[in-house]
């Protein structure tokens, strides 16, 4: 009787998911980001693949990695079957659980933002179920499951909101500041996120002049904002994100003096909006309430 020859191994899924990132994004410290591992993991996974391989997939210097002559040839490849993987996995969510929304957003917004509307729209639509993930840059929309994109930028997607900043701070604090001047006297709160705030609002505040605030650094706009409540001291506030604070009086802007920067609130979605969907709902009832 005739003997099959042996079926060839396939490679393992989450090494070939590991080596293509790597390839695409130029290192592995930027597939671990996209990927949710860490560098050590997409090193392991590639070394493994290349252990069986019996063949390199990157070259490795002092200045980093750069995938070999073999890696490029695939990569297109990969990177089409994986973006195809994607989007079937994103339909198999969205028609297994159509009254699900997946949005992911940037922590402060997420926080400071879409947090105190969240319980307007479950009463308005009761059937839709809300999943929310906080992340501090936009996920690959080729392959990440989240329907609804909320992040500041510059150009995807449509505007819900100008991103202007101003000072703000307690009431208490505001009656010690007269001029833009008196904040050298009082702590200048910062984020890591929008470290240059303070430069941009100075120069069209105090043309000229040699400011360089002084205060803690959060990770966290967030809780920035509630020390600033707490009286801690000034923060520059994007004002799409303190507007609930300002309404209720729990901060006020001490000067006139806005900036408006060319990243606003946008939000997007992966694939095209249809009106009478979960995911159209709740992007029509965003742009509403924004």
């Amino acid at each position: 009787m005739p003997v099959a020859p042996p079926r060839p191994k396939p490679f393992p899924l989450n090494a070939l998911r590991a080596f293509e990132a790597a390839a695409r994004l130029g290192g592995f410290a930027a597939a671990a980001d996209e990927l949710g591992v860490s560098p050590g993991a997409v090193s392991a996974h590639v070394k493994a693949l290349e252990d069986e391989l019996g063949a390199p997939l990157f070259d490795r210097n002092a200045r980093g990695v750069a995938p070999t002559a073999l890696a490029r040839r695939v990569l297109p490849d990969l990177t089409l079957a994986f973006d195809a993987m994607g989007k079937a996995a994103q339909t198999l969510r969205a028609e297994a659980a159509p009254h699900v929304v997946h949005i992911v957003a940037l922590p402060s917004v997420a926080q400071l933002w879409l947090s105190p509307r969240l319980p307007e729209l479950r009463a308005a639509a009761p059937e839709i179920e809300i999943s929310l993930t906080a992340m501090e840059a936009p996920p690959n929309q080729k392959r990440a499951p989240y329907d609804l994109y909320l992040f500041f930028g510059a150009e995807r997607g449509e505007t819900l909101a100008r991103d202007v900043i101003f000072p703000v701070c307690a009431p208490a604090m505001a009656k010690r500041l007269k001029s833009p001047a008196d904040l050298l006297h009082v702590p200048c709160l910062s984020d890591t996120a929008w470290s240059g705030d303070w430069r941009l609002w100075a120069e069209a505040a105090m043309p000229g002049a040699d400011f360089a605030p002084r205060g803690p650094e959060f990770s966290l706009y967030a809780l920035a904002v509630e020390e600033t409540v707490n009286g801690a001291g000034v923060l520059m506030g994007h004002e799409a994100l303190v507007a609930r604070h300002l309404r209720r009086g729990q901060l006020v802007a001490p000067f006139e003096t806005r900036v408006e920067l060319p990243n606003a609130l946008r939000l997007w979605s992966p694939k095209p909006l249809q009106p009478n969907s979960a995911v159209g709902k709740v992007a029509k009832w965003l742009r509403e309430m924004a």
